[in-house]
């Protein structure tokens, strides 16, 4: 065997073995959440929780206090006549059997489909030999804040991850002392990071905010066959998941934003129930980017050959951006963009685009 064959051998074989990972992590969060998730649903019907073996009586009792039913009490403050907040027994089974549950089903999907397109397909490579002539894609400063925002979002979902399924995936292997330090120190970063990326976040949206509207050919290049056409259709600078990746963002993570504004600083709401929404509307969203994620960064950094020049050099081969985003690379060509060879050749290319 050829080093060449070896080492794409080896790397078929990571990529299996992550894939196996990523089957068995969704299967073991399913089996140690499902039992949870039907206590939630039978506490939620209103059986009386822990198996007690009561009379009739008993039942209907824990019913109507588990449903918030106002007693009898002797002390000024009549919130204490009701036993069981409703809105936060409701919350309880929502935090505890729906959102992992679903939200560990989606990022294995997700996974196991990344992981298991990259083992069968592999990298789209382009269909053109590189001609040494680049064109600037990305400018410094929008290069700077792509990886800052990445590397706290990466922090930030990690340590999130840990918080939500922690009790389901880390406590039996860690044991619950470990799992609690570590949740602690998770809950602390993800405190003292959030305020940041959200400052972080706003500007990249800004910087990246006038390429990203939708166009004339965008759909055109979804119906096309998109990346598994095998003559790539023409986009601009960026295509129709590009920017659709871009609005997640800037939708999901303006609602992840507020609702952690709100769980950092609960004394800005009233009361309570706005809590208990802010909890579960940034989960949700965190889930759904965290899910999303995982296909951005697969295609970003090695699914598309070529594609990470673009955020790591700041510029890209004429050929991959005539073969990817044709009408953005005839417009730059069409201005004298295009240079020869790179990194000198591109920032002479500024310099004069400056002056």
């Amino acid at each position: 065997m050829t080093p060449r064959g070896l080492t794409r051998f080896l790397q078929k074989l990571g990529y299996a073995g992550l894939l196996v990972l990523g089957v068995w992590f969704a299967m073991t969060g399913f089996a140690l959440n499902a039992p949870a998730f039907a206590q939630a649903q039978e506490t939620a019907a209103g059986s009386v929780p822990g198996g007690v073996e009561g009379s009739t009586s008993d039942s209907d009792f824990w019913r109507s206090i588990s449903q918030g039913e106002r007693g009898k009490v002797s002390i000024p403050d009549q919130k204490a006549a009701v036993m069981i907040n409703r809105s936060g027994e409701d919350w309880r089974l929502v935090r505890m059997g729906p959102l992992p549950l679903w939200g560990g089903v989606l990022i294995g999907i997700s996974l196991v489909g990344v992981l298991g397109f990259a083992l069968l397909h592999g990298k789209f490579k382009l269909h053109g030999q590189r001609t040494g002539r680049v064109i600037p894609r990305f400018s410094q400063g929008e290069r700077w804040v792509h990886w800052f925002v990445a590397s706290l979002f990466i922090l930030l979902g990690l340590t999130g991850l840990v918080i939500l399924f922690g009790r389901y995936l880390l406590k039996p292997v860690l044991g619950a002392d470990a799992l609690g330090a570590i949740a602690n120190a998770g809950l602390q970063a993800h405190n003292l990071l959030g305020p940041i990326f959200i400052v972080a976040m706003s500007i990249m949206l800004v910087m990246y905010f006038k390429d990203n509207f939708y166009q004339k050919g965008d759909f055109t290049w979804a119906l096309k066959g998109a990346f598994f056409s095998k003559n790539h259709p023409p986009s601009w600078k960026y295509n129709l998941g590009e920017k659709s990746w871009y609005w997640l963002i800037a939708f999901g993570g303006t609602a992840i934003a507020v609702s952690g504004v709100f769980l950092i600083f609960p004394t800005l709401l009233d009361d309570v129930r706005g809590m208990q929404l802010s909890h579960i509307v940034h989960a949700i969203c965190a889930i759904v980017l965290i899910a999303a994620s995982l296909g951005h960064i697969y295609l970003g950094v090695w699914g598309v050959e070529g594609a990470v020049d673009g955020m790591t050099l700041g510029y890209v081969d004429e050929t991959w951006g005539l073969e990817h985003h044709r009408w953005w690379a005839e417009e730059e060509i069409r201005k004298n963009h295009a240079v020869e060879s790179a990194p000198e050749a591109v920032l002479a290319a500024k310099k004069e685009t400056s002056t």
